[in-house]
């Protein structure tokens, strides 16, 4: 039995390897094709013996992500043979310097930039995921290859996730929509974007993903209607006009719609633009512009278009080489539908990204997006700080930022993060002029270094030779490359101060008969309850520690034998610990039980985002703080989840009877008499709900209100919010996350 079993899946595995060939992207040459045999060939032979969770021969895995980089991302040879050894070199015995012999130092180079790394520091300080992100991020000095088949190896990942344990699942979701799918949109791969948010939705948060999917497939008709009935329109004109097109419906993504309920406060049902239409036209590279304008005016022919929401990306494209022209019109039955214009080069960009920009750049001389965007990290990778969570976050923090359009004094048109200050503007000149940076004038008016500029400013920098970054700076920018580049510059400058701060110590240090060793560095950075003996010599250095403290210290040194001994008297009277408050213990920490053993722990509830019984949670294990107890929707918790899988522990609530907790509801509404009494009495009609505040306000005849109610658990606060809705005249009822 096993043999027929076996013999089928030998039949499969050839199946998909052919698949492979006739699905690519770039045209093959024969050469490629025993390349990339090669590869497959070294694959099968290396996995041979390994299996996957779900009971599938391993190799099965390589293939399919060779697949995704082959169509979906559209490489070329190199890369499918690296993607089909991706895992050789971490699973088997084959090393980095064998592939190198086998094949060519390239593809080496790109399978050993996807290897994980095998050894990485304990230390809790450390995340090893934060560890191997960077490492994959600093490959992108040498391939960016590497990044896109890691994201290809992440996507197959998620989409064959079903026989994973839960903590597992949530966290390989939660590190991929932490960084994998901000990376993809940055690469201009929209397509799997999408997949990878809507899967890391599916995993983070189960249940608000199927109800969104149970509710996308009962309007399904009526939209798929809708969408009809606006295309047929738009066709006849089309067709009178000589254009070749073809029109495409497309629902928004699971993920985006969450995050527009999210955003704004709304159900799935008032979220209006749930769908696109796209229309995509053939024409000439000379012509585009021109059609896409054609088909703008043939559009607001039919339907009204909201000026605020017109993008166009054909005369300034996104620094990921998207180009289309989106435009948002009041459709049928007064709904917003925002149709986007693309040829079809601009649709191939938009589908593969990287590999597309690639093809039509060969021959042109268009600035290529990515090569910019490349060259921007490079200075922020080359400088990247010590703590791999920071370095992270701080390129995290450009991934996904929306894009502004800004000019130089010349008119030479720069684009910068959404966000973005004067003083970031500075630094992207740069990074000599940000340093020197004393002044910036925004439309030829003076503005404070914090400025945050908008699309279409033009941007003039001051500078004085004179001029110092000062932490303060830190706060005035957004961009990682500025605040690497302030960071280093402050970095020197500590560094500096606090080479002279050791010279002045030991001095001061030696008038006090103290020698300046490594024991009494470590008694004056505890005494001055410090971090580093750097921080020490630098408040010496500014003069922050005086001759008085260290005198302090001098005493209380020589006083230390005596307080060993009174310390040792007071801990042998003191009961042990374990005896101290139990039932105050009990009585304040039985709601929460911990891990599966259903442990009752210590524990702080996160001030970000306040949770109370009812709510999902988990628990985060900090350094100092013992168990914080984070909403499982906190705006924190993909990046803990991400960075720290190891100090997660599961938590939920088991008894809600004991504590009362604090919530914040803001209500909106249509300011009618009588409203403020009615809802007054309403919350005061529900049981086990008090009014801690309340504070209301009308305006021009909206009411807007903020109630603060103690409420024991997250029932009765659905409860309550249901109650309040059915009040006639209130439109929004939303709970808010910060006190």
């Amino acid at each position: 039995m096993v043999e027929i079993d076996i013999e089928q899946e030998n039949k499969a595995i050839a199946r998909e390897y052919k698949k492979l060939l006739r699905i690519s992207y770039q045209t093959l040459s024969d050469d490629d094709k025993k390349l990339i045999r090669k590869a497959f060939d070294v694959a099968v032979d290396a996995h041979k013996d390994q299996r996957r969770k779900s009971g599938e021969a391993y190799i099965f895995h390589p293939i399919a992500v060779a697949k995704i980089v082959a169509s979906e991302i559209g490489l070329g040879a190199t890369s499918i043979a690296a993607a089909l050894m991706h895992d050789v070199v971490e699973d088997t015995d084959i090393t980095v310097e064998d592939i190198e012999k086998m094949f060519n130092p390239k593809i080496a180079k790109i399978v050993e930039g996807l290897t994980k790394i095998a050894q990485v520091k304990t230390d809790n300080e450390i995340s090893m995921q934060a560890e191997n992100f960077r490492k994959m991020l600093l490959t992108l000095n040498d391939d960016v290859r590497v990044i896109l088949i890691k994201i290809a190896d992440r996507l197959h990942n998620m989409q064959t996730m079903e026989s994973m344990v839960d903590y597992k699942q949530a966290k390989i979701a939660s590190e991929t929509l932490y960084i994998y799918a901000p990376l993809a949109h940055r690469l201009g791969l929209y397509n799997i974007k999408n997949q990878l948010e809507d899967l890391g939705l599916k995993y983070t948060e189960p249940n608000v993903y199927n109800d969104i999917v149970s509710k996308i497939k009962e309007t399904k008709e009526q939209q798929d209607e809708y969408i009809k009935s606006i295309s047929d329109v738009l066709k006849e004109s089309l067709d009178a006009e000589g254009v070749e097109y073809t029109i495409k419906g497309r629902p928004k993504s699971i993920f985006s719609i969450r995050k527009k309920m999210l955003a704004q406060g709304v159900t799935f049902d008032e979220v209006y633009d749930k769908f696109a239409l796209r229309i995509i036209y053939k024409a000439e590279p000379n012509e585009e512009k021109f059609f896409a304008w054609k088909i703008y005016s043939i559009v607001t022919d039919h339907y009204r278009p909201s000026p605020s929401r017109l993008r166009d990306w054909i005369s300034s494209p996104k620094s990921t080489g998207y180009e289309a022209l989106h435009i948002t019109v009041m459709g049928p039955k007064g709904r917003w539908v925002e149709i986007q214009v693309r040829s079809e080069r601009m649709d191939e960009i938009a589908e593969k990204g990287y590999a597309a920009h690639y093809k039509y750049k060969q021959g042109g001389n268009e600035e290529h997006g990515l090569d910019t965007w490349l060259n921007l990290l490079k200075e922020a990778l080359e400088n990247a700080s010590t703590n791999a969570v920071d370095f992270v976050e701080d390129f995290k923090l450009n991934l996904y930022s929306k894009e502004i359009y800004v000019f130089t004094p010349k008119g030479e048109i720069k684009s910068l993060p959404k966000g973005a200050t004067s003083l970031d503007f500075a630094f992207s000149i740069h990074s000599e002029i940000g340093i020197k940076t004393r002044g910036t004038r925004v439309n030829g008016k003076l503005v404070p270094l914090n400025h945050v500029l908008n699309s279409g400013d033009q941007i003039e920098i001051i500078t004085s030779p004179n001029q110092k970054p000062t932490m303060h700076w830190l706060d005035y920018v957004t961009t990682s490359r500025a605040k690497t580049k302030i960071k280093n510059v402050l970095n020197e400058n500590t560094k500096k101060t606090a080479e002279d701060g050791k010279e002045l110590l030991t001095r001061k240090l030696r008038h006090l008969k103290i020698t300046l060793n490594e024991t009494s560095v470590n008694e004056l950075v505890n005494f001055f309850k410090l971090k580093t003996s750097l921080d020490l010599f630098y408040r010496v250095g500014i003069g922050a520690i005086d001759n008085q403290q260290l005198k302090d210290y001098a005493a209380q040194k020589s006083n230390t034998f005596m307080n060993f001994f009174k310390n040792k008297m007071k801990r042998t009277h003191n009961s042990s610990p374990e005896v101290i408050n139990k039932p105050e213990i009990s009585n304040n920490y039985d709601m929460l039980v911990f891990g599966k053993e259903q442990d009752k722990l210590d524990y702080k509830l996160a001030t970000c985002c306040n949770p109370i019984p009812g709510d999902d949670v988990f628990g985060f294990v900090t350094i100092n703080e013992g168990i914080k107890v984070h909403k499982k929707d906190c705006p924190n918790a993909i990046s803990l989840q991400s960075n720290y899988a190891y100090r997660i522990i599961q938590a939920k609530w088991i008894d809600s009877s004991q504590q009362e907790f604090k919530a914040i509801l803001n209500i909106t509404g249509m300011d009618t008499l009588g409203l403020t009494n009615e809802l007054t009495k309403v919350i005061s009609n529900n049981m086990h709900v008090n009014i801690q505040s309340i504070s209301l306000s009308g305006d021009a005849g909206i009411f807007n209100g903020q109630v603060v109610v103690i409420v024991q658990n997250n029932t009765i606060l659905k409860k309550l919010i249901d109650n309040i809705k059915k009040i006639d005249g209130i439109d929004k009822v939303t709970r808010i996350n910060k006190n």
